[in-house]
């Protein structure tokens, strides 16, 4: 059973992404002035804050698990280091083919010095909208890891969403450990809009 003060958080919640999605709609000349205020409201009475997505692969293993996963991701319409911190596990497009998608965890944001463990290359700072990602498995190179310390920073605008649970098998599940900001302001998401049924059916492994 939902408390109400969850209920409350997460009504703000979703008020807050309705906002944020209707004003890039606007900016991006997708919706007029007088759209803003319909598409607001459509937003926070219809749809969910969360999707379901697939991720396989030994790059965020043990996080998801080499044989796959099903994952709960909220989604993020605008991401900036507001609204997702270091340490957060995120689904962004990939850098190399912006069809596909990625998941990987947020290692920096902008204005943080990057300094590489070859001493012949310079340290360098992440500009305005740049982010630096890496995957989990440590036991991978860089090459097998397929992440920034083969294809550079990336734009945080690429970043779609936080993967907040992940379904590994129908038994073995449970949320993703993020930065202690956002696993706060998940809680109430989580809370109401997790349905591990519906994740078991989605499941493909």
């Amino acid at each position: 059973m939902v408390s109400l003060s969850t209920w409350c958080r997460y009504i703000a919640h979703k008020f807050e992404y309705s906002v944020s999605l209707s004003w890039k709609s606007y900016k991006g000349g997708q919706i007029s002035d007088r759209e803003v205020g319909d598409v607001v409201w459509k937003n926070l009475f219809q749809g969910k804050l969360t999707y379901l997505h697939w991720a396989k692969g030994q790059e965020m293993d043990p996080t998801i698990g080499g044989q796959g996963g099903t994952l709960l991701v909220r989604k993020i319409p605008a991401a900036d280091p507001t609204r997702v911190f270091v340490g957060d596990v995120v689904v962004l497009k990939d850098p190399q083919n912006l069809s596909s998608f990625l998941v990987r965890r947020l290692a920096a944001t902008e204005g943080y010095e990057m300094v590489s463990k070859d001493e012949k290359e310079e340290p360098f700072i992440l500009e305005k909208d740049q982010c630096w990602v890496l995957a989990d498995n440590e036991k991978l190179k860089p090459k097998e890891a397929n992440d920034s310390r083969t294809f550079g920073p990336v734009l945080m605008s690429n970043i779609v969403g936080r993967v907040i649970y992940c379904l590994r098998t129908a038994v073995d599940h449970g949320p993703v450990q993020n930065s202690y900001s956002s696993m706060r302001r998940d809680s109430p998401v989580l809370e109401v809009e997790l349905d591990v049924d519906e994740m078991t059916k989605n499941h493909k492994a």
